[in-house]
C-alpha cells in the first residue's frame, strides 16, 4: 500500500481567527472526533466584503467566534463545500444575521439512513439559494473565487479556487491528516477517483483542507491518493477472489493496523470500492454478498 505523508500536526486553537495567507483567515470548530480530527475549519476570503467556506455544524460557540471575526465586514457569499453536518447547518444562521446568500452546487443527490452515520451525518435540511455550476465565478474586492464541481466523498462536493493566492479551498476531498471516508449511497468512489484526477490537471499551489493544517505544492500528495486508492482497490478485489464476502471480512483483513474506531468507516469506503468494482465488471453481488468475476 502506497504510504502517505500525513500531517497531523494542527495546533490551531478552536474559535480564534488565525491569519494563514493576506486574504485567507481560518476559524476552527471545536468539534474534534475520530472523524474530524481537531475540528472544523471555516475560511474567511478577503477583507471588507468577504466570503465565508465552510461556517461548521450548529454551534453557538462557533457561530460566536465567526461573528467576532467579522465584526465591521461585509459577508457577501456563505459558501458551502458539501451538506455534512459538520459543514453546512450554520449557513443558516449565518445568513440570518448577515443576509448573504448560501451557494453550493446543491443538496445532496440521496438521503437515505445509513446504520453508521458517522460525526459528519448528512444535514437532510440543507438547500442553497443559489445553485453553482462547475467553473462558475464569484467575486469580491481583491478576491476572485472559481467553483470547482468535485463529487465523490459527497454527491454535491464542491472545492473553491482562489486565483490571487494559486489555492484550492478542499473541503473533505483532499485532507492531510487522513483519507477521505467514502460512504454510499451519497459516496461514490468513481466520482471520487475522477474528482482526484481532475484536480491533477489544476496547477494549485497550496490546499486548505477543511480538517487539519493545509499544505503547499499538494499534487504529489493527491498523486499518492490515487495510487493508494487503486493499490486499495486491487487489495479488495484479491480479498473477494479468495472468497471474502463482505466488507467486514475484508476490513478485518486489510485494516488490522488501524484504529477500531474507524472500522465502520474503513468497511463503508470498502463498500464504496466494491460498488465501483461491481461497475467496472470485476465483481457482482450475490445472494451473500459480493464475488469477484474473471
Amino acid at each position: 500500500m502506497t504510504a502517505l505523508d500525513f500531517d497531523r500536526k494542527d495546533r490551531a486553537a478552536p474559535g480564534e481567527a488565525e491569519q494563514l495567507t493576506p486574504l485567507v483567515r481560518r476559524i476552527l470548530c471545536n468539534n474534534p472526533s475520530a472523524f474530524t480530527f481537531t475540528g472544523t475549519s471555516s475560511f474567511i476570503v478577503g477583507r471588507g466584503r468577504v466570503a465565508v467556506i465552510d461556517p461548521g455544524p450548529d454551534d453557538p460557540a462557533h457561530l460566536a467566534a465567526l461573528r467576532h471575526a467579522l465584526r465591521g465586514e461585509t459577508v457577501t457569499h456563505v459558501l458551502v463545500t458539501h451538506s455534512h453536518a459538520d459543514h453546512s447547518p450554520l449557513a443558516a444562521r449565518l445568513k440570518a444575521e448577515t443576509g448573504a446568500a448560501v451557494l453550493a452546487f446543491g443538496a445532496a443527490e440521496t438521503a437515505s439512513g445509513e446504520a453508521l452515520r458517522l460525526d459528519a451525518g448528512v444535514d437532510h435540511g440543507f438547500a442553497p439559494d443559489e445553485r453553482l455550476r462547475d467553473g462558475e465565478t464569484l467575486a469580491g474586492p481583491g478576491w476572485t473565487l472559481d467553483a470547482i464541481f468535485t463529487p465523490g466523498h459527497m454527491s454535491n462536493h464542491m472545492c473553491f479556487a482562489l486565483r490571487e493566492e494559486q489555492s484550492l479551498f478542499s473541503g473533505d476531498h483532499v485532507m492531510f491528516w487522513a483519507t477521505s471516508v467514502i460512504a454510499p449511497p451519497e459516496g461514490r468512489m468513481g466520482d471520487y477517483l475522477a474528482s482526484l484526477r481532475k484536480l491533477l490537471e489544476r496547477d494549485d499551489k497550496y490546499y486548505h483542507s477543511a480538517h487539519g493544517p493545509g499544505r503547499r505544492d499538494p499534487l504529489p500528495f493527491v498523486r499518492g491518493l490515487l495510487s493508494h486508492r487503486r493499490m486499495r482497490e486491487a487489495a479488495i478485489l484479491q480479498r473477494l477472489r479468495s472468497g471474502d464476502r463482505h466488507a467486514k471480512e475484508i476490513v478485518a483483513a486489510l485494516y488490522a493496523d488501524v484504529d477500531p474506531r474507524l472500522h465502520g468507516a474503513a468497511a463503508l469506503s470498502v463498500r464504496a470500492h466494491i460498488e465501483h468494482l461491481v461497475e467496472q465488471g470485476q465483481a457482482r453481488p450475490t445472494d451473500d454478498g459480493y464475488e469477484a468475476l474473471g
